[in-house]
């Protein structure tokens, strides 16, 4: 299967070849053709797949085909998306696959002074990726209307829809248009996620490429029963040994915090990303951690969605997730394209219930670990 078998318009073609992309992923491969009939779709699919192709390039064809006229603009594709490094990401995909079209695009996302963004506006844009808190802001401010959105893209649905994003998707549904093509695509899925879902979307196409129990088989699976006192210590003993990229799960974002300060102080180069952080320092942090020139990264759930490493070499759940599906897109990150990967769980007693759920979900045990002295 190739792109141009999908009958993917000629300009998006030249810019994917400019990509060095030759064949599409299984969720675009499904996704694409779906969503260029003008179907409302739940994508469901394991980080790296290729969402964000998958529906950006059936938006950017169907806008392209209505050539925007004179010089005002307005926005007729909304994405939302949870975290500022997800939103930027984006933004990047929509760039390099519309380069060769006329439309416009721009991100807008809290932590940083809204003037550029609303300039930006001002000119007229076509697509919008928007984070959901800056996204009212503007719309409060008379910025910004949603009245001609034609698409309306909830990426990353589980977490917009499972922690607290709810509340801010429910005030701006009533001001997009009811004829509208409405597209999820989400990582994991739990059922009452997916029930709330289609109360929003009309007639949903369910596009699954892989099932959320899956588990990449490169990836080793490791199970340590400490209690939380001696959770540090023992992350501390793990990291002095050499690792040249870990990705530490905290469940809050205090905790990832104590976290890093812990692991600073035993000499161990670490930075933490969450919501409270500055848009400025979460991208130096990723910088850095990209770059190699730190080797540990603490985030949470939520911030963790923006970081896009493609030889993270270890995965550890320093805390347990709060459901189990939310463990397998936290692995996920690891032993991506063949690589292989390892996977390590911290579990104190109260967590040992999440663990069973997990093993549950995988269909297979973890290897537990005896903590030597």
């Amino acid at each position: 299967m190739t792109f141009k078998e999908l009958d993917i318009s000629d300009p998006i073609l030249k810019a994917l070849v400019k990509k060095a992309y030759s064949s599409p992923t299984p969720v675009q491969e499904q996704a694409i053709p779906i969503a260029l009939k003008g179907h409302d779709l739940l994508g469901i699919a394991q980080t790296g797949t290729g969402k964000t192709a998958a529906f950006a390039i059936p938006v950017i064809q169907q806008l392209n085909r209505i050539q925007p006229k004179g010089t005002e603009r307005n926005i007729q594709a909304l994405v939302l998306t949870p975290t500022r490094e997800l939103a930027i990401q984006i933004d990047d995909c929509f760039r390099d696959y519309s380069r060769y079209t006329n439309l416009r695009h721009t991100v807008i996302f809290g932590g940083v002074n809204q003037k550029p963004q609303v300039d930006t506006l001002k000119r007229g844009v076509d697509i919008l990726i928007a984070t959901p808190g800056r996204l009212l802001d503007l719309i409060n401010q008379k910025h910004i209307r949603l009245n001609s959105v034609k698409h309306f893209i909830l990426d990353e649905a589980d977490r917009m829809l499972d922690m607290g994003f709810i509340h801010d998707i429910k005030r701006l549904l009533p001001m997009l248009p009811k004829q509208k093509q409405t597209l999820f695509f989400s990582a994991t899925m739990p059922q009452s996620i997916a029930s709330l879902s289609k109360s929003i979307l009309n007639k949903p196409v369910r596009v699954e490429v892989t099932p959320e129990s899956s588990v990449v088989d490169t990836i080793e699976q490791k199970l340590y029963f400490v209690e939380k006192p001696q959770k540090s210590q023992l992350l501390v003993r793990i990291l002095q040994k050499k690792r040249r990229s870990v990705l530490v799960f905290s469940r809050t974002k205090h905790g990832a915090d104590k976290i890093a300060r812990i692991l600073n102080k035993q000499g161990i180069g670490c930075e933490a990303i969450h919501g409270n952080k500055t848009q400025g320092a979460r991208q130096r942090a990723l910088t850095d951690f990209k770059s190699g020139k730190t080797h540990v990264i603490i985030a949470t759930d939520i911030a963790a969605r923006g970081i896009d490493i493609a030889n993270l070499e270890m995965v550890i759940n320093y805390d347990l997730p709060d459901v189990a599906e939310t463990y397998v897109h936290r692995i996920g990150r690891t032993g991506r394209a063949g690589n292989g990967g390892t996977a390590l769980t911290f579990c104190s007693q109260e967590e040992y219930a999440v663990v069973k759920d997990i093993q549950k979900l995988i269909g297979k045990k973890l290897n537990a670990v005896a903590i030597s002295a």
